[in-house]
């Protein structure tokens, strides 16, 4: 019996060839019939993939037989089957599109100055012991955490990821710089960047969660410091942790607790509404005229 899962994943380390991994991973994911979006750059490969569970165990054997990627962590997540329209297999200048290529640098261990990794549980201990001195800084675009961000956390106004070096260097942060700073992402691949971002920008004490906080939810459900819905760029656009997820946005048209956006039906608009389940039933054209539209996740996974 088919068993429809999406896989998530990512490692830095250099790769010399960009472009004959993409072919091989391109061959790779089509005969096992896999449909999602990978980015390959010099930095390493990122993705996310959707298909049959037997397929993509196959899938990771493969990939990880490729001694760069012997030691990738690959975190699933339920899926439905219809979670991506097709294959998109890429070669970027940077894994996370940051629009700073030549200032990442990367080795064999990964991000070069990037900040320490906390397990799920390490997270809640350094909030225990420091207490409102840590600062949650949420390292997605900002409409994602319209549905789900941590507790207090800082929100930096950001249309793309492009948009966080002239944020951080704008002055407005700099008051945080001696504070103890928790990024946090998806899956966690867009802190390797932005921590390194900020260290290098004089933040003293920067960490990061380990996988995100697609792990962090996995772990502690919606019995931690978590708050919401996890924003995810794929057909599901949400994930709940449990059955006890608390709706923190409030629907566009009547104000009733949300915890997911939609697409417009009508064709060719793409705008993203923060609506109801009801509400969402109900959509029709009038959505069009909403201003907010669907960022381009072309260059972004986790």
């Amino acid at each position: 019996m088919d068993l429809p899962k999406v896989i998530l994943y990512y490692i830095f380390t250099p790769l010399s060839d960009p472009a004959a991994i993409k072919i091989w991973q391109k061959t790779l994911c089509t005969s096992l019939n896999l449909k999602g979006r990978i980015i390959i750059s010099p930095h390493g490969i990122n993705g996310t993939l959707g298909g049959n569970m037997e397929d993509l165990k196959k899938y990771i054997r493969q990939t990880r037989s490729y001694e760069g990627f012997a030691k990738m962590k690959f975190k699933w997540s339920d899926g439905t089957g219809n979670d991506f329209p097709k294959l998109s297999v890429k070669v970027r200048p940077e894994l996370v599109a940051f629009g700073h290529p030549n200032e990442i640098k990367v080795d064999k261990n990964g991000v070069v100055g990037a900040g320490k990794h906390l397990k799920p549980a390490q997270v809640d201990e350094l909030v225990a012991k420091r207490g409102d001195d840590v600062v949650f800084f949420d390292g997605r675009n900002a409409f994602e955490a319209q549905v789900g961000r941590f507790k207090n956390a800082v929100v930096p106004d950001t249309t793309t990821t492009r948009d966080f070096v002239s944020e951080i260097e704008s002055g407005k942060y700099d008051h945080l710089k001696d504070k103890p700073i928790v990024t946090y992402c998806t899956g966690g691949i867009r802190c390797e960047v932005l921590s390194s971002v900020m260290t290098t920008r004089g933040f003293k004490e920067v960490y990061q969660i380990d996988g995100g906080i697609f792990t962090y939810g996995k772990e502690f459900g919606d019995d931690g410091l978590w708050e919401g819905a996890l924003y995810t760029f794929d057909n599901r656009m949400s994930i709940e942790f449990s059955d006890k997820t608390k709706s923190i946005a409030k629907c566009e048209k009547c104000s009733a607790p949300a915890n997911r956006f939609y697409d417009c039906p009508k064709v060719p608009c793409n705008s993203l509404n923060l609506l109801c389940a009801k509400c969402a039933e109900d959509m029709n054209d009038e959505i069009c005229k909403h201003p907010q539209r669907k960022y381009s996740n072309a260059e972004l996974i986790g």
